[in-house]
């Protein structure tokens, strides 16, 4: 596989949990009483942040690590083991949260909405790097 497929790839591996994801928080603040939206937007605003330092730094790192492969790389090599295991630790939790019934819609309405649009960001920012490639 080619460097520009292995970042398209892995854009796409972190686009589409985040489209979904940045979905269900939005539509989760529609089911919220009004007088707690303040606070709410709030954490959603520091969730946005960190996870925004966090996930700029990992897509830089492996960006850099996809241009320093050769120019037909296996899959598997797109991302370190740590990065496989975190994408499985992060999807396994995502599904837990999912089936665990007493999560409180406040913790998905901000959590989910700090977390989508990040991963989307960090899959735009994939596809940015492609312009690095020599």
């Amino acid at each position: 596989m080619k460097r520009k497929h292995l970042l398209i790839l892995a854009s796409v591996i972190w686009g589409i949990p985040g489209s979904i994801i940045t979905t269900k928080g939005i539509t989760t603040y529609f089911e919220m009483p009004h007088e707690k939206l303040w606070w709410l937007i709030l954490i959603t605003l520091s969730v946005l942040l960190g996870f925004f330092f966090m996930f700029m730094k990992i897509v830089n790192k492996y960006s850099l690590r996809i241009y320093s492969l050769g120019e037909k790389v296996k899959i598997w090599q797109a991302f370190p083991l740590r990065g496989w295991i975190l994408l499985i630790f992060m999807m396994g939790l995502g599904f837990m949260l999912k089936i665990i019934p007493s999560i409180p819609l406040e913790f998905t309405a901000a959590f989910y909405s700090g977390l989508g649009p990040m991963l989307i960001l960090s899959s735009l920012r994939f596809l940015f790097n492609i312009r690095n490639l020599k």
